[in-house]
């Protein structure tokens, strides 16, 4: 394990919100968008259910798009920043099936800022674990997801939105194919 359980789901978290809006497709275009998102990432507390909410989300996903292939000192600012906006006060909690964790906010906070602060909370531990390389970019020529890498070996290259490493594999055969047959 590289980050403890809750951070390793929040970055995951993260990725799975960043790849919303990747390659040009829009998956958060309606509430019932935003519910099923926020239902399949198994988030908690208050929502609003409005347009302003919806928005709110979206401006947060762009935020954290920009943090994540961001240089240090410049995640480590818009961190500070998602936290100090969402007046974070870290504190333990245990609830649902989830066992001890950390939130810095109320289950009341508007949602963009129990988002924010929890993606702040989790990019805050790969900042200080000098692990900023884990937070990549899709290697597919066409692709703009981010990835997050939490292999042993470092070694995972594409998203996992698309076929993106399958496309890759099957055109470097069919490159070694072609050099062999000439």
């Amino acid at each position: 394990m590289l980050f403890a359980p809750d951070t390793e789901i929040a970055l995951r978290s993260v990725v799975n919100l960043i790849n919303t809006a990747a390659n040009g497709e829009e998956s958060l275009a309606t509430l019932e968008d935003l519910n099923a998102f926020l239902d399949a990432e198994e988030f908690t507390g208050s929502r609003v259910n409005s347009p302003a909410e919806l928005t709110s989300i979206k401006r947060l996903r762009s935020e954290l798009a920009a943090l994540w292939s961001a240089d240090e000192d410049t995640a480590a600012k818009s961190v500070n920043k998602l936290l100090i906006d969402a007046k974070a006060l870290p504190q333990l909690v245990k609830h649902d099936h989830w066992d001890w964790h950390l939130h810095a906010t109320t289950p009341e906070a508007p949602l963009a800022d129990r988002m924010g602060t929890e993606a702040a909370m989790a990019i805050v531990d790969v900042i200080r674990s000098r692990e900023m390389d884990r937070m990549r970019v899709c290697a597919a020529e066409d692709c703009d997801a981010v990835v997050l890498d939490l292999s042993r070996n470092r070694s995972k290259l594409y998203c996992d939105t698309g076929n993106c490493a399958n496309r890759a594999h099957v055109a470097a055969y069919r490159a070694r194919k072609a050099a062999e047959g000439e």
